[in-house]
């Protein structure tokens, strides 16, 4: 059985790459994908992967499962382009930002065996953590393969209500251009204390890093850790009341809110045809 990618940019290229680093042979997968130099990159990439041009009987005769893997904006083509060929497939899993199942299910000429994840960018990396929701067609076996491919990219969190993807957008499908936001404002402020570059960035890259492994090896919450490198009158005390007084963590925490909220607004808008 194979599975069956409907695009083969980034991301699909991280999530087969991950699984083929897990043992899973390259032919057992399929690209659907219109561009003929990404064809070309994904064989070259992955010796005996087969890529077509566009979603026929063949491509997806013997899919276990179908990885809707296209920007938002393709979704409805892209569900359309399947759904004469879908209806023996166990699961769809979809990795599009803000499509909704009943949406996608529509799409799909009423395929119901929908399972949706919101990844982030450190998937590239196998270092990324997907949020999942499964609708109440899919049994456990669709659920096992949905996680199989995702777990290759990083964690999973699934999550009992399809809503709660929104806020997993907010928080951690954005949330990788909040800390190189923050990496950046590190860097500078180093560069403006008189560091060369490639220091600045060592500098500011080693210390999120070091701070994330320390968090990730110890049972204490970030609130006590933090207390613990403030010493009374020192040096980190100064800057952390700098940040408080700009509301910087307010400003954080609003901006995760308003990035979830978008997220709602774009399932809205693009459910609507």
């Amino acid at each position: 059985m194979t599975i069956a990618f409907i695009g083969g940019g980034n991301m699909g290229i991280a999530l087969i790459g991950g699984m083929i680093a897990r043992g899973r042979a390259a032919e057992d997968f399929v690209v659907v994908e219109p561009s003929v130099s990404q064809r070309a990159t994904l064989e070259g990439r992955f010796p005996g992967l087969r890529a077509f041009e566009a979603a026929t009987r063949d491509a997806l005769a013997e899919a276990s499962l179908v990885v809707l893997a296209v920007k938002p904006q393709q979704m409805r083509a892209a569900c359309t382009s399947v759904a004469p060929f879908v209806h023996a497939v166990p699961a769809v899993l979809s990795i599009a930002a803000g499509t909704h199942c009943a949406d996608i299910a529509r799409w799909l000429g009423g395929y119901a065996r929908i399972v949706r994840a919101m990844p982030n960018t450190p998937a590239m990396v196998g270092a990324g953590i997907s949020g999942v929701y499964a609708g109440p067609d899919v049994d456990v076996a669709g659920r096992a393969a949905a996680t199989a491919v995702l777990e290759a990219a990083g964690e999973v969190l699934w999550c009992a209500r399809e809503d709660a993807l929104d806020a997993v957008t907010g928080v951690s499908a954005s949330g990788p251009a909040y800390v190189f936001y923050f990496l950046e404002a590190l860097e500078q402020a180093a560069l403006e204390l008189g560091f060369a570059e490639a220091d600045a960035r060592r500098l500011a890259y080693a210390t999120f890093a070091g701070s994330v492994k320390l968090a990730q090896a110890s049972s204490l919450d970030p609130a006590t850790l933090r207390a613990q490198v403030t010493s009374k009158g020192g040096t980190t005390e100064r800057g952390v009341a700098t940040l408080d007084a700009g509301s910087v963590r307010q400003t954080f925490i609003d901006a995760v809110k308003a990035a979830a909220a978008r997220a709602q607004e774009l399932g809205a808008a693009s459910g609507k045809d």
